[in-house]
């Protein structure tokens, strides 16, 4: 009987043995976690757990596990990969043998190096616990210093507001979610955010955070001077591939891996934030960090693992809700010659496509989330639309679709 060991016991990992069960798989499997927590999902971070003191909930509970004979190891890190004999080490001594392994490793936050990162009330955003101590600082009135004008700072910053806080966003480029989306999206979503009462600072380094024991206030580059009661940086992160590289696997943007998630070692796969992949859609290899890539990856991988080949292959999609504007991306275009749009960007009311050529490279939909559906089976299966069609709101993308 084969052994299976899966390091990651995150929303990828969770979905992982989940999928191995289903696809028939009947050997051992490990699941390992370094977290003290059972497989969940991490989009209401940000969101509910913030704005609703919602219990989190978790992908299964222990009876699930029970169930599937799934032997979950939490609050267990691994230290070693040894491929020669095809054993992983968790923590200090225990081995567990494997004949196939996924590496569904995640990423870790960027941190600030600069003065004063230290101190109390200086949070970041990634764990449970990350996002119960935010929430502790979300008191009406707090003075909140978001760093980061991305996509999980400006959700923290629309949760903020929601919770009566008074909110500063430093953003150090020349508009917000600049690295993700084309400026009209920037400039709709710095209206949206201030006219919600967030005060929005573009091209604005941080130089410092001062306080005694605690923050007390974020100086910029500049030199201004922001009182502050509790900041949270959200910089971006980046791909945990400590143990793949330890191991000797081949590692660029992530853990390189082909179109069936195998690394460079063939008994070894990877799958979600990690992983350094081709996409066809993109026409390049890509590392996404996205909901929907460390679940559909996760379950290619694992469909893999099991002798069901399943290329993984998607249009990339992502989504963020901030205030009460659905945000929707579908695509992950280098380059595009032309923007094509249809209803209201600014009012955040809205699609804007990316065109190259004939194609449809890249699609953006502001609280448009039922023409998103049909807009990205139209990418996934190549058909297109002329700019009048795009940009007329009268045609329907159903029909578009036939």
């Amino acid at each position: 009987m084969e052994s299976y060991v899966v390091i990651g016991a995150g929303q990828a990992g969770g979905r992982a043995v989940e999928a191995m069960r289903a696809s028939g798989f009947e050997g051992r499997i490990d699941l390992i976690g370094a977290e003290p927590h059972l497989p969940y999902e991490r989009p209401p971070l940000s969101k509910e757990l913030l704005t609703e003191d919602a219990p989190f909930e978790l992908m299964h509970d222990d009876a699930w596990y029970a169930e599937k004979d799934i032997s979950v190891h939490l609050g267990a890190p691994v230290t070693s990969i040894d491929r020669s004999t095809k054993r992983v080490t968790v923590g200090e001594s225990q081995i567990l043998a494997y004949d196939k392994l996924l590496l569904t490793t995640g990423g870790f936050v960027r941190k600030l190096t600069i003065d004063g990162a230290g101190l109390k009330g200086v949070e970041y955003l990634r764990t449970i616990e990350e996002s119960r101590a935010i929430g502790s600082m979300l008191a009406e009135g707090a003075r909140i210093v978001v760093v980061g004008g991305g996509f999980i700072g400006l959700e923290i910053a629309a949760s903020a507001r929601k919770r009566g806080c008074q909110v500063t966003v430093l953003e150090a480029a020349d508009r917000l979610m600049g690295r993700a989306l084309p400026p009209e999206i920037g400039q709709a979503y710095e209206a949206l955010h201030r006219g919600k009462g967030v005060d929005v600072r573009l091209n604005t380094a941080i130089e410092r955070i001062e306080g005694t024991g605690s923050v007390e206030a974020v100086v910029t580059a500049a030199g201004d001077r922001i009182a502050a009661d509790g900041v949270v940086v959200g910089i971006g992160i980046d791909p945990d591939t400590a143990l793949a590289e330890a191991a000797g696997l081949e590692i660029a943007n992530g853990i390189v891996v082909d179109e069936f998630c195998r690394t460079s070692d063939p008994a070894i796969y990877a799958a979600g934030d990690a992983t350094d992949h081709p996409n066809p859609f993109a026409g390049r290899r890509l590392r996404l960090e996205s909901w929907q890539n460390a679940q559909n990856q996760a379950i290619a991988a694992a469909n893999n693992m099991c002798d069901v080949e399943t290329p993984f292959s998607e249009v990339p999609w992502f989504w963020s809700d901030q205030f009460d504007v659905n945000l929707q991306m579908c695509g992950a275009p280098e380059n595009w010659d032309r923007i094509v749009t249809r209803g209201d960007i600014a009012a955040c009311d809205g699609l804007l496509f990316q065109m190259q050529g004939d194609a449809i490279v890249g699609a953006i939909g502001l609280g448009r989330p039922r023409d998103m559906r049909f807009i990205k089976r139209m990418m996934g299966s190549g058909k297109t639309a002329t700019d009048e069609q795009l940009a007329d709101e009268s045609v329907g993308f159903r029909d578009l679709m036939r």
